[in-house]
């Protein structure tokens, strides 16, 4: 019931009341099943990032890196897009949430990686991923679209602005394809990551 709401309507409109009206019982008797609304978007984001596959390590650092990437943004953009927004908002708490970590953590000190150095590693990973990942659940900001009829007009409204700069650019500016996007970015934060490791 909280994902059709969310589905329909947004992670906004999401309350324990709203899946009451949904499930046509009283709000009153959720907190049998559920402490609070907290309780509830925790075991939603818990949900979606239980899809996640976990890898198998090769330990080869930018095999592994790019594997456990893939994989969490398959888990958390597998269906309900909207519900991607809990995955990477939520406190980090649940054994779910913490094994991507674990794997992370496992493939940087398996390359050498001091642990203190391998947690900055990490936070640097999941903010890039966390600006890609809201970006394409539609929630972030971006200048190109997927949609081929949104992306003429676009790239010809940003090539008649008179900067020329962005003009030569429109064309690549107007359109946007995510999983490209999202290759990109990772696959330069994972070679400087193997560069910073590897012996000399």
């Amino acid at each position: 019931a909280a994902f059709e709401i969310i589905d329909a309507d947004g992670v906004a409109d999401l309350s324990l009341r709203s899946v009451a009206r949904r499930l046509g019982v009283d709000a009153k008797s959720l907190y049998n099943h559920i402490a609070s609304k907290d309780a509830l978007l925790d075991a939603i984001a818990e949900h979606v990032l239980a899809r996640m596959v976990a890898p198998v390590l090769v330990g080869d650092l930018r095999v592994d890196l790019i594997a456990i990437a893939r994989s969490f943004r398959a888990a958390a953009l597998s269906s309900h897009r909207e519900a991607a927004t809990l995955v990477l908002s939520r406190p980090v708490e649940s054994l779910a949430h913490l094994a991507p970590l674990e794997a992370t953590l496992q493939a940087f000190l398996a390359a050498g990686a001091k642990p203190e150095w391998a947690v900055h590693a990490v936070r640097t990973t999941l903010a890039f991923m966390t600006g890609a990942l809201l970006r394409e659940a539609s929630v972030g900001l971006t200048l190109g679209t997927d949609d081929p009829g949104v992306a003429g007009p676009r790239e010809a409204a940003l090539a008649k602005l008179g900067l020329a700069h962005v003009a030569l650019a429109a064309p690549y500016l107007a359109r946007l394809d995510h999983e490209r996007e999202f290759n990109f970015g990772l696959e330069i934060l994972v070679d400087a990551f193997a560069r910073q490791l590897a012996p000399g």
